[in-house]
């Protein structure tokens, strides 16, 4: 479940670290590629060679645009050309144009199946797009057979990604060993040892930190995180605020300062935290759920909705966002639409007990009292093996 862990710490960093991943499985040695189909005659194979030369230059250049048009000028040379393809897609993928470049390299795959750098290239494109399952077995076959820091880190983030913290920290721990002063790879290490209430792991990964840089606002975040979870709200407000004298720009602790002050029935300085999260980071989906949750319990469904969606976005099995969503669109009388978020959330959390009482809700709705009669009930047995513990609408819990 995504909670007030899973920050945008791995966000910003993904950017810089998924470029860099393209980068390498790119341009090198370009200019021989596809020559086999080029070479039917001399003007042609020149013509090829000065496309593809151009494209490579220009993608080392980071002239993406560039480089799309002359690795298309070249592609239309050799269409069956799987370099030829992957570079182009790695043009197309820099300009943010994922879905593009994702069916260039599925279109190389069908030329050459077992290729292994355009099954890296896809994972790596699938990633960026946040389709984080269907990255997975690709970037993990691909940290098998290369396990470089970059190909295990990225691994990592996408265990992560998918809420598989213990398997996350399997990868990401191996890729901290590769490289023991990089500090990002240690602070989404020490979120997924918490997450996977690794606690001997977290303190570990801290003392690493610790002893790089203790002045660091990964440093100070996880201190404050330490702090949060044992109601100390003090003490984690003034390790967040170091974290964002350290960094204004470090992911997460606006979030962070907002859900203490939602705990503390403080909803206007939490809104303007969750807020100003966002206006960093707008993908941050914690910002998101929690602004559409207050939305919601302010009566402004409508306005909750595109929040919520969101955060769903990000993170596609965020149980909570889910919740909310089907809420919102009950509170709009659009029982339909409530549907599909709420049985997501069921299937996710099989164990959510406010989940089926919602979805029973919208299926009474709907008229299909028997459903609704069967949700309800499968809420109370859940409650009742949980000692009756009500059903309560909780805020991200990590």
């Amino acid at each position: 479940m995504t909670d007030r862990w899973d920050r945008k710490t791995r966000r910003y960093r993904i950017g810089a670290r998924v470029l860099f991943c393209l980068a390498l499985c790119g341009c090198a040695g370009v200019g021989a590629w596809g020559q086999t189909e080029a070479s039917k005659n001399v003007p042609s194979q020149q013509k090829f060679s000065l496309f593809v030369a151009q494209g490579s230059r220009a993608l080392q250049q980071g002239n993406n645009a560039a480089a799309e048009s002359a690795f298309r000028q070249a592609l239309s040379g050799a269409p069956r050309s799987v370099e030829i393809l992957n570079d182009l897609a790695i043009s197309i993928a820099r300009q943010g144009r994922e879905d593009e470049a994702i069916a260039l390299y599925e279109r190389a795959l069908r030329i050459k199946p077992g290729d292994a750098i355009t099954r890296r290239n896809l994972g790596v494109a699938y990633f960026r797009a946040r389709r984080y399952k269907n990255a997975l077995p690709l970037l993990q076959s691909s940290s098998r057979a290369t396990p470089t820091f970059q190909s295990l880190d990225l691994t990592g983030i996408d265990l992560f990604a998918l809420d598989r913290y213990a398997e996350s920290a399997v990868y990401l721990e191996r890729a901290s060993r590769l490289q023991p002063q990089d500090i990002p790879t240690l602070d989404i290490l020490g979120k997924a040892y918490w997450r996977a209430k690794n606690y001997a792991g977290v303190t570990q990964v801290f003392n690493r930190i610790m002893a790089i840089n203790p002045g660091s606002p990964e440093a100070h975040f996880m201190l404050g995180l330490a702090y949060d979870t044992t109601s100390r709200e003090d003490d984690a407000y003034k390790e967040f605020q170091a974290a964002l004298a350290a960094d204004p720009n470090y992911p997460g602790v606006h979030s962070s300062l907002g859900l203490i002050d939602w705990r503390l029935h403080k909803v206007p300085q939490a809104k303007a935290e969750f807020q100003q999260e966002l206006a960093r980071y707008p993908n941050d989906p914690i910002s998101n759920y929690m602004m559409g949750k207050i939305l919601r319990r302010q009566n402004q469904p409508g306005l909750a909705l595109p929040y919520l969606q969101e955060a769903i976005a990000a993170n596609p099995n965020y149980t909570n966002a889910l919740l909310e969503l089907g809420q919102c669109h009950i509170m709009l009388n659009q029982p339909m639409e409530a549907l599909k978020p709420l049985k997501r959330a069921t299937e996710v959390d099989p164990a959510f007990a406010q989940a089926h009482f919602v979805l029973g809700t919208a299926l009474s709705m709907l008229g299909d009292t028997a459903a609704a009669a069967r949700e309800r009930k499968i809420c109370g047995q859940l409650q009742a093996r949980q000692h009756a513990r009500p059903i309560q609408d909780l805020a991200p819990v990590h």
